[in-house]
């Protein structure tokens, strides 16, 4: 397989030592993680309290410790203490527990490789739930008063914010009013003016499109097709399509004259 981010494959070594050992997956609130991340790694968490009944599945609880619960920042809402667990075994996928190790001695003439280590495979799958009273009910209301606040809030300014200075129009804006301004006050000239000014552009060529008669009387487009459609057809139809040309009653087209040949003149003096 091809590397496409040009990534250096790294060898680690994988110990699987602990492969046939079960681990159990746990799923805790929120409020429970964030709780576990602040406490140090020398502090008791909590206790498991497992019981088994025969014939029935294990009940487990969980009960969290003082020291863990006295971990609280000013105004923040106490947790739940007790908690149970929702057993649930795994058995349609294969899910393992893996760690990493990073050396710390990199500066070593022959430094340590990294390492992987299997902690184990997943067996069951719990879930922490806390009990409903009336702690577990205070948190649910702060946390759903806290998720009902708007993202943005409006506020009162008793100074200028300079983040920006506002202005009126951009740049580009300007400019295009001003060009389609100057266009629209194009001075128009008289029609029969106009109308000189297309006959003689028609005595060169007989067809035309809309721009290069603009260019060629310089009207307004508006004004300059109210003057076409007075004495011009519009092609809708190949090889002239969309060019404009003379109705035929204003067509004054110089007709060529025939070149006498000096055969036909002497057949015109034997007659």
């Amino acid at each position: 397989m091809n590397n496409t981010n040009n990534v250096p494959h790294i060898d680690r070594e994988l110990d699987l030592s602990n492969t046939g050992r079960g681990v159990w997956l746990v799923k805790v609130p929120k409020y429970i993680a964030n709780k576990w991340d602040k406490a140090s790694g020398n502090i008791e968490v909590g206790k498991l309290k497992i019981s088994r009944v025969p014939g029935q599945k294990a009940q487990v609880q969980l009960s969290l410790s003082e020291a863990v619960l006295c971990l609280k920042d000013p105004g923040e809402q106490s947790i739940p203490k007790e908690h149970r667990l929702d057993v649930s075994n795994v058995t349609r996928q294969s899910l393992g527990v893996f760690s990493h190790v990073v050396p710390s001695n990199t500066d070593a003439v022959i430094p340590e490789s990294e390492k992987l280590y299997m902690e184990g495979r997943i067996v069951q799958k719990l879930e922490c739930r806390p009990y409903a009273d009336p702690t577990y009910y205070r948190l649910k209301s702060e946390s759903i008063r806290k998720a009902s606040m708007p993202q943005r809030q409006v506020q009162q300014l008793d100074r200028i914010v300079q983040n920006f200075k506002p202005i009126s129009d951009h740049k580009h804006n300007i400019e295009y009013q001003e060009k389609k301004k100057a266009e629209g006050k194009k001075a128009r000239d008289d029609k029969d003016a106009v109308l000189n000014m297309l006959f003689a552009a028609f005595e060169k060529h007989q067809y035309y499109n809309i721009k290069d008669l603009q260019k060629i009387t310089k009207q307004p487009i508006v004004y300059l097709k109210e003057i076409l459609k007075e004495v011009c057809n519009y092609n809708l139809k190949n090889p002239h399509k969309n060019m404009w040309e003379l109705k035929p009653e204003y067509r004054h087209y110089k007709q060529e004259v025939p070149v006498e040949t000096k055969e036909d003149k002497n057949s015109s003096d034997s007659d």
